[in-house]
């Protein structure tokens, strides 16, 4: 039997028993594997959080950066080392295929070593001055107590791109995850105790929506970081700008991949499939969209067709699956219901349609599917952010019209080029409006080390990851000196 685990909440350094209503973590792959149980937090846990950020915030941001980037190196050696473990434990409570899982846990030791770097590079300057012996300075400092929520996707990195720059900066933060990844969280959490971070400079409240609301609406956060759904950023976004209280919001997307007709069909075909049906689609580059050109267009689905009938959908934790299950029941009910649908006005491409017996129908899959798209009516796989396994597909007899079928979506976060041409690349690289460019590569995947975010309904605020972090960590004060 596998263990399930107690669920609590890291508040003001001491690990407590939740007094909010009950919390389930389900095995997506597997929805009878119970992964974890407890009690979620309350408003007065919440209250209690903040109360223990507030209270470390002075000795921490008082702390030298070094050593606050030293926390940062021991806990990412932590993580390095738990991998594996970590990894197992992700795939399980999360439904990330167990190669992925891995991958994503070293990955957030990774971003916890390059922002403890980060925070020795330079960040103030010295300007001259016009007035007779006086210097200009501008320096940095944090912002104060941050409030973080962060989603299911990714639920060990993205807490990492935002609380390690938030912490090495000399923050302190109340942290919500998504209600489907309480263990992974935990972990995390330990990793930093167990790094030696002080009391309260960490606080972790598991639970609802209503641990996220409590958050927002607190009266003691001076900044708040969200990744989730455009609906819910921009409700967020506004309650916090009547306030005046900073908002970063990464948001929805809805990816394209433009197919040229030059380009190399092998490296698109594996792309596309990657980008597409990786995570089971449920990342926020994932490419939903593909608009290819009408001279390769048969043999590009010809050949994708192949690929996707051959991805290995199953268990998470198992060997060599390509595609685990969506995260619940309701994304499962409400994918299968879009296909349905889609089914009415579209070209079925591939479409196995749902699993009707076996651990796949008792499990929350989505077999990877595509559709082409009616002109007239592309429909929702067109507009919709699915957050599954889909994608929806259109013919284009241009370079300008595929770039105008990237750009038909009120999103902005990803897309994915693919073409031999520099001089289709180079139009696509000025006249794409999206954050992220791919050439030749996936929709899917950033690196920390460079600016990540988008544009439209995809982003709200500064950007995340990389140098950018410490716009939205930190705030800048003028200094005019003179002796």
């Amino acid at each position: 039997m596998a263990t399930t685990y107690d669920l609590r909440h890291f508040i003001d350094g001491t690990w407590v028993t939740g007094e909010g209503p009950l919390l389930v973590d389900v095995n997506p792959s597997r929805p009878g594997d119970i992964v974890g149980r407890g009690p979620g937090a309350s408003a007065a846990d919440v209250d209690r959080a903040f109360a223990g950020a507030r209270a470390a915030l002075d000795g921490w941001r008082r702390t030298p950066a070094r050593a606050r980037a030293a926390v940062l190196l021991r806990a990412a050696d932590i993580i390095h080392a738990n991998r594996e473990e970590w990894g197992r434990e992700l795939a399980r409570e999360e439904g990330k295929t167990l190669v992925e899982a891995i991958g994503e846990t070293g990955h957030a030791a990774n971003i916890l070593r390059f922002h403890a770097q980060e925070v020795e590079r330079q960040s103030g300057g010295l300007f001259e001055s016009p007035s007779p012996g006086e210097r200009i300075l501008v320096i940095r400092r944090p912002v104060g107590v941050i409030g973080a929520i962060t989603p299911f996707n990714f639920p060990i990195s993205i807490p990492a791109w935002k609380l390690a720059p938030a912490l090495v900066w000399g923050n302190t933060v109340v942290w919500k995850p998504a209600t489907f990844v309480p263990l992974l969280a935990m972990r995390f959490a330990q990793a930093l105790e167990q790094a030696g971070l002080p009391q309260g400079v960490l606080n972790l409240v598991n639970g609802d929506a209503g641990v996220g609301e409590a958050i927002v609406s607190h009266p003691d956060v001076d900044a708040v970081t969200f990744t989730g759904s455009t609906k819910v950023g921009r409700i967020i976004a506004a309650q916090l700008a009547a306030r005046g209280i900073p908002f970063q919001g990464e948001l929805g997307g809805k990816n394209a991949a433009l197919v040229l007709a030059d380009a190399d069909l092998d490296v698109a075909v594996e792309q596309v499939a990657v980008g597409a049906f990786r995570a089971a689609g449920q990342k926020c580059t994932a490419t939903s969209r593909v608009i290819v050109h009408e001279a390769v267009a048969d043999e590009f689905l010809r050949r994708l067709a192949i690929r996707t009938e051959r991805m290995v959908v199953g268990d998470a934790q198992d060997e060599g699956v390509e595609v685990g299950p969506v995260v619940d029941a309701r994304a499962r009910d409400r994918v299968a219901a879009a296909l349905v649908r889609a089914r009415t006005t579209a070209r079925a491409v591939v479409d196995a349609g749902p699993y009707s017996s076996g651990e796949l129908a008792e499990g929350y899959f989505i077999p990877p599917s595509i559709f082409e798209l009616n002109e007239a009516d592309p429909g929702e796989l067109w507009t919709e952010e699915l957050f599954g396994p889909v994608i929806g597909v259109r013919r284009v007899s241009s370079t300008a019209e595929g770039i105008a079928l990237v750009n038909d979506s009120e999103y902005g976060l990803s897309t994915a080029v693919f073409t031999t041409g520099l001089a289709e690349a180079l139009s696509a690289i000025e006249d794409i409006r999206v954050g992220v460019v791919h050439v030749n590569s996936a929709s899917a995947g950033a690196d920390l080390h460079v600016p990540f975010g988008g544009s439209g309904a995809s982003a709200l605020g500064p950007k995340e990851q990389g140098g950018a972090a410490r716009e939205f960590y930190t705030e800048t004060a003028t200094v005019y000196l003179r002796g």
